[in-house]
């Protein structure tokens, strides 16, 4: 998966930067590290790169910053790199629109393995012959069309309408989607989201399911993920 895959890396420490990047050639990613956030702004729109890794403190423009501009344009993956994992900026980055975050300091096999994660459900939600989670049944009469009062949800185009407008989700909302739409009704734990949306084998920081489930809501109506609270969320069928 990493031969030939473009990595934008903006980070402001020089050892940090030239560690990681040097880690990232070696494991077959080809690297563009930025030392601020509007060299990475420029990077970005020059190179259209497959991922982008954002450290949260950079100078010029934030890695939030740089994150939000970056969503106005593409839904390229995003990962944010903090220093502190109590930090509130994971969770401003995530809302941003950042896919994932590592804690800093990070081992360079933990890095590259939550890329290739992203990187994998990213190509399962892209593209027309992205299939749906496995044992989704197919509701309404429009091929694989589901329906839930007004939202509809093309799991071979990899489109959803509300009300009959488009709704534009990234990719990672739209898996989040389609695991919530293969179980109506269904309550879904946090831990189970990270393993199936995120591709998580082992624990991982809830919080990342928690905003973009908000961040889903906004976009295909507040009441129609239920909190379940103690449990989960539920797509309200």
């Amino acid at each position: 998966m990493a031969e030939h895959t473009h990595v934008l890396f903006v980070e402001d420490d020089d050892v940090i930067r030239e560690a990681t990047q040097l880690a990232l050639e070696r494991d077959g990613f080809v690297v563009t590290a930025m030392p601020d956030g509007i060299a990475g702004l420029e990077a970005f729109r020059a190179d259209r790169p497959d991922i982008a890794l954002l450290d949260v403190m950079v100078p010029g423009m934030d890695g939030v910053s740089l994150c939000r501009r970056i969503r106005e344009e593409s839904t390229v993956p995003v990962i944010m790199l903090s220093a502190r994992a109590d930090s509130i900026d994971v969770v401003l980055g995530l809302e941003a629109g950042a896919d994932d975050y590592v804690t800093k300091p990070f081992d360079g096999a933990v890095l590259v393995a939550r890329i290739r994660a992203v990187l994998r459900r990213f190509g399962h939600a892209s593209g027309s012959g992205a299939a749906a989670p496995a044992g989704q049944e197919q509701r309404g009469t429009d091929g694989g069309v589901l329906t839930f009062g007004d939202l509809e949800i093309d799991t071979e185009g990899m489109e959803v309408r509300r009300g009959g407008r488009p709704v534009a989700l990234t990719p990672t909302e739209m898996r989040l989607l389609l695991e919530f739409s293969a179980a109506p009704g269904t309550v879904l734990s946090r831990d189970k989201l990270l393993e199936r949306v995120w591709d998580y084998g082992w624990g991982g920081d809830t919080r990342v399911v928690d905003v973009h489930v908000q961040r889903l809501r906004t976009k295909v109506g507040q009441d129609r993920i239920e909190t379940v609270r103690g449990f989960g969320y539920k797509l309200r069928a």
